[in-house]
Parts: C-alpha cells; sequence; structure tokens
C-alpha cells in the first residue's frame, strides 16, 4: 500500500512510536542527506517473524542458514567481538550491557518513506497506517543521568603514551582506543531520548534499534560497507575537527582538517586496509578509492570521508563479504589483528554493539550496514546505560588533543542526558 503524507517527519515520528510497541523494532533514516548509495529515506521494520541471537563462535555460519530461510527483508546488529570468530582473539573486558553479538529479525511489517511518500508492506497495511496516525508521541523530557568514566583523564593520557610506544616499536601503526562513559541505575525513555539526539546530531545513518529490554539509539555518520548490485561500498570515517562559530571560521576549520598531516596519515592507512580487506571478496582489479579525503559537514563537527568501492567475486555470498571485512577498519586500526590485540589489553571495556553494525539485506541481497558510533546503548532490566567514544592514534597524536576529540564525539549524547 502506498500513501501520501502531508509532514513526513511527524509521520516518522509517529512510526516509530508505534513501532516501538513491538518486541523488536528497527528504525533507520538518512535524515535527508543526499546519499548517492541510498535506497530511501527511511525503513522502519516492526514485530518479529522470526529471529536469531547468536555470540561469537559460528554466529555468521547460524545467520547465513537463517538468512536462507528469510528471504526477503532482515535487519539488525553485528556486535564488533565478533571479532573472536573472525580472528584468533578474545575479549576479557567488563560488559555491563549483556547485548548478544549477533541479533537479526524477519519483520511482520516494514514501511519505507521517501519524501512524502509512505509505502507499507504488511498484511493489514490500511488498519497499520491508521494506528500509526492515531499514535502518541512520547513527550516525556529524560531526566538528569549522573555518568561516570572507566578512565580519569590521567590515566586516558598515560595509555595513549603507552600505545604511542607501541607505534614506535613498529607494533602497530595506527589504531582507535576507546573508553566507556556509564551509568548505573539510569532510567530514561528510549523513545523521547533517541528523538532528541536525532534533533541535536541528525545524521544519514541514524538508527533506533530495540530488542525486547534491549536499545540501541545511534547517530552514526559513517557507512561500514552496502552492495548494490555487484557492487560494494565501503566509507570509513578518519579525521575530525568542531564546527565553527561563525560561516568563516567553519570554513578556515574545514581547510586545516583538510591539510592536517595527521588526520591525513590516520585516514590513507584505513583507506589502504578498507582497499586490503575487500580484495578478499573483490573481482581482481576492481578494488578502487572513489574519493580520497571528502570532507562531510554535521551539525557536530566536520569529518574526513573516503570512498573505496569493489566488484563482488562471482558466487561470493554477501555475507561472507560482510565476514570477510568484519571488523571495519575505521574502529580498529593496522595491522588490524595486531590493533584488535592491544585494544583488548588496553581499554577496560568490552566494546559490544558500540564498534559493530546495524543495517538490513533486501529481498534482492543488497544490504547497508552503518558503523555504530556516537550512540547510546541502555539495557533498561538492569538499568545499564552506556556510550563509547574513540579516536585513532598514530605516531604523531597528541593524548591531549585525542582526549578534547572523544569528548567532543560525546557531546550530543551528554547533552541529551543533560549530564554535568
Amino acid at each position: 500500500m502506498i500513501k501520501q503524507v502531508n509532514n513526513p517527519i511527524l509521520f516518522k515520528q509517529k512510526a516509530l512510536a508505534w513501532a516501538a510497541t513491538f518486541d523488536s523494532a528497527c528504525y533507520l533514516d538518512s535524515n535527508g542527506f543526499n546519499d548517492l548509495y541510498n535506497k530511501f529515506n527511511t525503513l522502519i521494520a516492526a514485530g518479529v517473524k522470526q529471529d536469531i541471537a547468536a555470540n561469537a563462535g559460528n554466529a555468521f555460519e547460524q545467520l547465513a542458514a537463517f538468512r536462507k530461510e528469510n528471504p526477503g527483508w532482515i535487519t539488525g546488529f553485528f556486535g564488533y567481538d565478533l571479532k573472536n570468530e573472525t580472528e584468533q582473539l578474545s575479549s576479557k573486558n567488563f560488559d555491563g550491557l549483556h547485548f548478544p553479538d549477533l541479533y537479526f529479525f524477519a519483520p511482520q511489517n516494514v514501511i519505507f518513506i521517501k519524501d512524502n511518500t509512505v509505502e507499507i508492506n504488511a498484511d493489514n497495511a490500511e488498519q497499520l497506517f491508521e494506528a500509526i496516525e492515531q499514535q502518541v508521541i512520547p513527550s516525556a523530557k529524560t531526566p538528569p543521568v549522573k555518568i561516570k568514566t572507566r578512565f580519569n583523564k590521567a590515566d586516558y593520557l598515560s595509555a595513549v603514551n603507552k600505545i604511542k610506544q607501541h607505534i614506535t616499536r613498529g607494533d602497530i601503526y595506527v589504531t582507535n582506543f576507546c573508553q566507556e562513559f556509564y551509568a548505573d541505575d539510569a532510567v530514561i525513555d528510549p523513545i523521547s531520548a533517541f528523538l532528541h539526539l536525532n534533533e541535536v546530531s541528525p545524521n544519514p545513518f541514524t538508527c533506533f534499534f530495540k530488542r525486547h529490554n534491549n536499545y540501541i539509539l545511534c547517530a552514526s555518520p559513517e557507512r561500514f560497507l552496502a552492495k548494490r548490485g555487484n557492487k560494494l561500498i565501503s566509507q570509513p570515517i578518519k579525521g575530525t575537527a568542531k564546527r565553527g562559530e561563525t560561516l568563516e571560521e567553519d570554513e578556515a576549520i574545514k581547510q586545516q582538517l583538510r591539510n592536517h598531516t595527521k588526520e591525513l596519515q590516520e585516514n590513507v592507512m584505513i583507506v589502504d586496509l578498507v582497499r586490503n580487506d575487500l580484495t578478499r571478496s573483490a573481482k581482481q582489479g576492481t578494488v578502487k578509492t572513489e574519493e580520497l579525503f571528502g570532507i562531510q559537514s554535521f551539525s557536530q563537527v566536520h569529518q574526513m570521508v573516503s570512498t573505496i568501492v569493489c566488484k563482488l567475486e562471482d558466487g561470493l555470498s554477501p555475507m561472507q563479504a560482510i565476514k570477510n571485512t568484519f571488523p571495519m577498519g575505521s574502529m580498529t586500526g593496522a595491522p588490524k589483528i595486531s590493533a584488535m590485540q592491544l585494544m583488548d589489553q588496553y581499554e577496560r571495556t568490552k566494546r559490544g554493539v558500540y564498534s559493530g553494525a546495524i543495517g538490513y539485506f533486501g529481498p534482492d541481497d543488497d544490504f547497508d550496514f552503518n558503523v555504530v558510533i556516537r550512540s547510546l546503548l541502555y539495557n533498561a532490566a538492569e538499568k545499564y546505560l552506556s556510550f563509547q567514544t574513540g579516536s585513532a592514534i598514530t605516531y604523531y597524536a597528541d593524548p591531549e588533543k585525542e582526549y578534547e576529540e572523544c569528548l567532543l564525539k560525546a557531546k550530543a549524547i551528554m547533552e541529551v542526558l543533560d549530564s554535568k
């Protein structure tokens, strides 16, 4: 069924509130960003025909079997710690969230929104549309949440200096070092918090994901991997700068980012890593960098984004293409395995869904997955709330500036939580 709506923004908010009444729901929104590879503005999946939850071991194999049984739309997430399956690695850090490493569901209801057009794929589409129109959007303001950190500033600076010693020795070239901000006994309204986050920091790979009492409120600017026909697309982000107070200052900051030695260095290192990852899934000679050092501006920050593409090897499944590149290079480092091993030593929290990916597989076997960053994760049953931020550490990294970058990336979520 196809309908026209007068106020698509209001309809999306109502549809989100409606979807969140189900045990499982996924809301993906590009927030109007003009992306070459997007198929829709918004996808909403709600209700479960069939689902799968798995932990590292043979999770990709289980998902491949689930996909064969459910060849239509499926949505879900890959947690970062699936690295323990793709490589010989382990994770022993603290986990307060207790999300599975992988979760996907085949939805009962799928809604697409593009401009003023709403397409509903469901058995009772007309009644569903009416139910959404009558939905009340929660207006509860999130009460202030007292945020704690796993690292104080001195500990963080000390850890970065130790990581730089590994770089000097040649153990790694670049890594992504992450820290957790968290709250115990936290009570929030996930829908209201998400709507506030999307207002403060609208991004092209925004997502609200619910699985029972597990919530992911994601304001990601980054695409991990997409498939369009026989083409794979990866768009790693490496390089961050704050927004300016005036147009002139903003433009000057963009130019500084475009010419900043450290930011350029970390971006090109990750581009090389992603190119290498894609060769495992590509037809020979088809991996190419479509754009290098592109600058994209978001409400909170400027980012340096590169685009790497290839043609998918004949006979290789979409699932295998994802496994071949997971976790994404922008959240690991280079060499990839050494960087992941070291970060498990220096970080104090299991990353879980953070640094993972959320997205969908379509009936045509195309897919699109983001990078789970700038995201609030919440276990409502255990009242545990968590978000992490990270930055790239290279030989030229200034520990103080890396610490400031982590706080800059946390700014929007801190604002939503009204944390002092």
